[in-house]
């Protein structure tokens, strides 16, 4: 089997859940289940979009937020079992795909324009 053909092979093997589309610069809830010992509980993860990368299985998406004056960053795989479920809060108005200059950013200079429907 040659290279291509692997990757194929393993992308069909992996099952991907559905999720709403969004982008970078939009406000996203992540479900996310956590285990500890034999519990198993799920945490809500809420922030911006920063970047979406790859493709296929191994697409990832970074989400950013501030918590206790200290902003917290976390890379989802899109097809992790560990995603139960993913709702978009907002969507952002930005014109980049990768919105890294919101690192720099704190407080009312961090907002994102709200997309009028």
């Amino acid at each position: 089997m040659s290279k291509p053909e692997l990757m194929q092979y393993v992308e069909s093997l992996v099952e991907r859940k559905e999720f709403p589309s969004f982008k970078a610069g939009d406000t996203i809830t992540v479900s996310y289940k956590i285990k500890e010992g034999n519990k198993e509980r799920i945490q809500q993860f809420q922030g911006v979009v920063l970047q979406r990368s790859g493709s296929g299985s191994t697409e990832t998406f970074t989400v950013r937020k501030i918590s206790g004056n200290t902003g917290v960053e976390r890379i989802f795989p899109i097809a992790s079992p560990f995603i139960d479920a993913i709702e978009v809060n907002k969507h952002g108005v930005v014109r980049r795909a990768r919105i890294f200059y919101l690192r720099g950013l704190r407080g009312k200079k961090a907002r994102i324009k709200e997309k009028r429907m």
